[in-house]
């Protein structure tokens, strides 16, 4: 991740700090008490728990500095005062493919708060650039990895 401003949403924000939290007081507890537990089997270069462990301490190590360094360059935006009649950071917005007919309910949100299967998109994502300053009504056209797809903004909430 470049050294760049992160936008994230003010519950995004609590979530990043929340994990980063359990990471450093609980996850290192507990993958640090496997290991020494795993040392005391004996021989080491042989015991899959103890490199399992260590995996799992590698990979928690690396969340942990990349928590630190999205909450390092983190901006907030707060829209909850701004008009409904737009789509901004943080607004959960209703759509329709025009093509297929289906509606679709997601909140916008920065890249590093983005989780599609929890309906959070990206403003960066095909999608959310497409429709950010727009209200509803507004129909725009989107180049997506299926092809050109037409949706609808059907409403806006915060």
């Amino acid at each position: 991740m470049p050294d760049k401003e992160v936008i994230l949403t003010k519950s995004g924000l609590q979530r990043l700090e929340s994990e980063l939290e359990h990471l450093k007081s609980v996850r290192r507890r507990e993958v640090a008490e496997r290991i020494k537990q795993s040392i005391e089997f004996g021989d080491i270069t042989e015991n899959s728990e103890y490199e399992d462990a260590k995996t799992e301490q590698a990979f928690i190590e690396g969340r942990i500095l990349t928590l630190e360094k999205i909450l390092r360059y983190a901006r907030v935006v707060d829209n909850s005062d701004s008009p409904n009649d737009v789509v901004a950071i943080g607004s959960k917005v209703l759509i329709k493919d025009l093509g297929e007919g289906d509606e679709m309910e997601f909140t916008v949100v920065g890249s590093a708060e983005a989780d599609p299967h929890n309906k959070r998109i990206s403003i960066e994502s095909p999608v959310g650039k497409a429709i950010l300053g727009l209200g509803v009504g507004k129909i725009v056209e989107v180049m997506v990895p299926a092809g050109r797809l037409q949706y609808q903004i059907l409403g806006i909430t915060r």
